[in-house]
């Protein structure tokens, strides 16, 4: 096979692999936007990092939701830092529910203490 033909199914096979987690990362219309949730409780889990930092939260009610915020990148632009979404501080998550994954939602907006941050 040539260099250029052997160069060019590599790049094919490649692209090929990221379009799953591609299309898995911005499947944002699982979620339901007629429906907003505005939850508050204490975080029980908190992973800071790319591609979207995540919280799981557990309400006065004893139910758990699981939160996708944002980037880090942007939640740092916008104020909220990793000490204000760590484990045992109370947040209030304001976005819309999943409607494939029950407990599982898209955060739009996240409020810490005084603090309140756009997410997208």
């Amino acid at each position: 096979m040539p260099l250029r033909t052997s160069r060019l199914a590599a790049t094919a096979a490649i692209a090929a692999l990221a379009l799953p987690a591609a299309v898995a990362h911005h499947g944002w219309t699982e979620y339901d936007e007629k429906t907003e949730l505005n939850l508050t409780g204490t975080i029980v889990e908190s992973n800071y990092q790319n591609p979207h930092a995540t919280i799981r939260i557990r309400t006065a009610d004893d139910k758990t939701w699981f939160a996708w915020l944002a980037p880090i990148n942007r939640m740092q632009t916008r104020g909220m830092n990793r000490d204000m979404v760590k484990v045992g501080a109370t947040v209030t998550v304001v976005g819309y529910p999943s409607t494939a994954k029950p407990g599982e939602m898209r955060a739009e907006r996240i409020l810490v203490g005084d603090t309140s941050t756009e997410l997208r």
